[in-house]
């Protein structure tokens, strides 16, 4: 691959003086495994088993992922900061249900693929807590990962602490930076980060946030969401199944679309999923 970041404080700020070198490879060879977890049946009549996942087999989930229409926009949320870290494992310490995202960055006029955009991606963990800011993620200490009192208003922006309103960056309260990262789209505008699935927090469906680069510009805010039947089946594992009485759900989450759903694939004990993203690159609204 090159000139190899993985792990460094590297600014995506950065990134753009000298990005050719940072081109990535192409998505990750076959998974091994079988977990022999029971198979199950989405919304969409696809069935989802963990099991070793083929190259051919992400060519399929990405056919099946999206066109090159204008993905939606969202608000940022409350948590989002430039982390510094150039990474495809963003996991750390945090333990949970394997997952993998590869996501596809497509321009949404020519429906060309964006090779070196930086994508970013961050989200809480099994327990609901963001790093970089643990403490107001859990309402000041109030446990259980909910956010201040109440639970954020539409658009996943908490109501006190001190915290932004989702439109603008946080100034992080500690140090930990897992489930946060970059990577650079490569020649086919893929990007892969090896994760685990999210947790939930009180008045949001389980998420993940994404933000797309293009010259040094924001292109793309968005979110990712997953079929609530496969939710239900990894919400029952450990250690999710601590963090008990989720509240919101896709069909009563006001930033929920269905083009946010990201499409799905069991992956030895885990799973894998694929997003295509259509930006705007040059911000005319098209």
């Amino acid at each position: 691959m090159g000139h190899d970041h993985e792990g460094q404080r590297v600014s995506r700020r950065r990134l753009f003086a000298g990005i050719s070198s940072l081109g990535l490879g192409g998505l990750l060879a076959a998974a091994c495994g079988d977990s022999g977890t029971t198979p199950v049946t989405t919304s969409t009549g696809a069935t989802v088993t963990p099991r070793a996942t083929t190259t051919k087999d992400l060519t399929a989930l990405f056919e099946d992922a999206g066109t090159c229409e204008l993905t939606a926009t969202t608000t940022q949320g409350p948590y989002y900061f430039d982390a510094d870290k150039v990474r495809s494992d963003i996991r750390e310490d945090r333990e949970g249900v394997p997952l993998r995202v590869a996501i596809k960055v497509q321009d949404s006029e020519t429906c060309e693929p964006l090779k070196n955009a930086v994508v970013e991606i961050w989200h809480c963990d099994a327990a609901g807590l963001y790093s970089g800011a643990e403490s107001l993620s859990t309402g000041g200490g109030g446990g259980g990962g909910a956010p201040p009192s109440g639970g954020p208003p539409p658009g996943g922006a908490p109501t006190g602490g001190g915290e932004n309103d989702g439109s603008m960056d946080l100034t992080p309260t500690d140090d930990k930076r897992y489930l946060r990262g970059a990577q650079v789209t490569n020649a086919e505008g893929v990007v892969e980060f090896t994760t685990i699935w999210p947790g939930w927090y009180r008045g949001r469906t389980i998420h993940i946030h994404a933000m797309v680069h293009v010259s040094s510009e924001r292109v793309l805010t968005t979110q990712i969401m997953f079929d609530e039947k496969v939710n239900s089946v990894v919400m029952a594992k450990a250690p999710y199944a601590q963090h008990t009485g989720r509240d919101t759900f896709n069909d009563g989450d006001n930033i929920y679309r269905e083009g946010m759903l990201m499409k799905v694939s069991g992956e030895g004990d885990g799973y894998v999923g694929a997003i295509v993203f259509a930006a705007d690159s040059d911000k005319d609204g098209n």
